[in-house]
């Protein structure tokens, strides 16, 4: 499913189309969840009449045309995760901003999330989870430090949306449980190749799977390594 938003032209009385976004939406105990798929890592969830926003950044949206949220989720402090004017564009005074110990002092009246805690809004629960790196690497750091930046896991309805933020296909992976719908990073050198990516999603066995944060990498190799793994993987244009 494909939704439009538009921006109006005073000169030629027009609207004209802004971008096209994809859109899937899915049945809860609580309402419908409807995900619209920005690019990139950007993300716009619907979760009933709850707003959810995850990573905006201008790049990727004028998000001046996108609805306000309710919650905003921050994974980590890079400037394709955490921009302060996408943030000003989609806040409003009752917005929670939920972020990781690495926004820390960078997004103003941020509720700060450590590995392994958890907040409940709006009938929602949202826990934060690990994410970083092991293996990739620069100057002999990981590009994510262990304990800076999150995952997120969002319970609404019966449905648990992971969304892993830039992250290898750690350990902490494996206690996921009952994963509906999965979010998982895969471009080098900064995140997972699509072997890790399969790695990642064997270890928990989500029923849905979409690869994002891609760049260049050819989703069809993850499609490819899942064949017969009972896990959908749904590829969107999230580059």
């Amino acid at each position: 499913m494909l939704t439009l938003f538009g921006v109006f032209s005073a000169g030629t009385q027009t609207t004209a189309p802004a971008k096209t976004y994809e859109k899937d939406s899915f049945e809860t105990t609580q309402g419908k969840l409807t995900i619209t798929f920005i690019g990139h890592a950007s993300l716009l969830i619907e979760a009933g009449k709850t707003v959810i926003h995850v990573d905006p950044v201008s790049k990727e949206a004028d998000y001046s045309l996108l609805p306000k949220g309710d919650i905003v989720l921050i994974t980590h402090e890079h400037g394709d995760h955490l921009d302060p004017k996408a943030l000003a564009l989609i806040t409003q005074a009752k917005t929670k901003i939920i972020a990781s110990r690495s926004c820390t002092g960078k997004i103003e009246n941020a509720r700060i999330l450590v590995n392994g805690a958890e907040e409940s809004l709006d009938g929602i629960t949202i826990k934060a989870v690990p994410a970083y790196n092991i293996v990739n690497k620069r100057d002999g750091n990981p590009y994510h430090p262990k304990g800076n930046g999150n995952g997120y896991v969002i319970s609404f309805g019966g449905k648990r949306i992971y969304v892993a933020g830039d992250t290898e296909n750690i350990p902490e992976m494996a206690d996921l449980k009952n994963i509906d719908i999965a979010f998982l990073p895969m471009n080098l050198p900064y995140t997972m190749t699509p072997q890790m990516t399969a790695d990642a999603a064997r270890s928990f066995m989500p029923k849905i799977l979409y690869p994002y944060h891609m760049g260049d990498t050819n989703p069809q190799l993850l499609v490819d390594l899942l064949k017969g793994s009972n896990i959908e993987v749904r590829v969107r244009n999230m580059k």
